[in-house]
């Protein structure tokens, strides 16, 4: 059974994320420890608010090295809302340097006429890369749920594997990397969708040799 860290920095309602997790088979624990991301088979890092209290909570306790040392290595990790854009440089929300492992800017929806924001609510996804595990078993349009103001804008297009539209703007909402996969959208408020992209992941964490016992 996958063992999977969930990183605890108070930038969001993590229980919830555990429990689509518990769901999907796997089985997590909230942490805000270095030593035990080391230790877990996977990472998920959630989050809701803003950028710059997120990455000062990350710093205040030391986990954003660690976070970069285990995408580094190729540990499986999945980001979530806020956790998919503090993988950027920075934000046009806030100040602070984000983590950096991806490279591009998160940039906020610009206003037009009859245009919600946030964009909040139900949406389909455009996949981008149909074979990426998070996608199995999905239909090719599926309905998730979205809250943000601001989306992501990567360097590299090859690493968009979703996308979303709002209004008349086409937007970023998921990427993959190797084992680094995020998404905008919320899966443990995505009904069955999400709690079967959470599966998804947690199959591809167990389809993986133990980390826990390479490292």
């Amino acid at each position: 059974m996958a063992v999977i860290a969930v990183i605890d920095y108070d930038m969001g309602n993590l229980h919830s994320v555990c429990k689509g997790l518990e769901k999907a088979g796997a089985t997590p624990y909230i942490t805000h420890s270095a030593a035990d991301l080391e230790q877990a088979d996977a990472i998920v890092l959630p989050g809701v608010g803003a950028f710059d209290p997120a990455m000062q909570q990350l710093r205040s306790r030391g986990l954003v090295e660690p976070l970069r040392a285990a995408i580094a290595r190729d540990q499986p990790f999945l980001g979530i809302c806020l956790g998919l854009q503090i993988l950027f440089d920075g934000s046009e929300e806030g100040e602070e340097a984000g983590l950096g492992v991806i490279a591009g800017t998160v940039r906020q929806f610009q206003p037009e006429p009859g245009l919600t924001i946030p964009h909040m609510g139900w949406n389909q996804l455009q996949i981008i890369q149909p074979d990426s595990p998070l996608w199995q078993q999905l239909p090719p349009e599926p309905w998730v749920y979205f809250v943000h103001s601001y989306y992501v804008d990567p360097v590299d297009p090859q690493v968009r594997a979703a996308m979303v539209t709002h209004g008349q703007q086409t937007v970023t909402a998921a990427i993959a990397r190797e084992q680094l996969m995020a998404v905008q959208f919320h899966p443990e408020k995505s009904s069955t969708t999400g709690l079967s992209i959470l599966a998804n992941f947690v199959q591809q964490v167990a389809s993986q040799p133990s980390l826990a016992l390479t490292r």
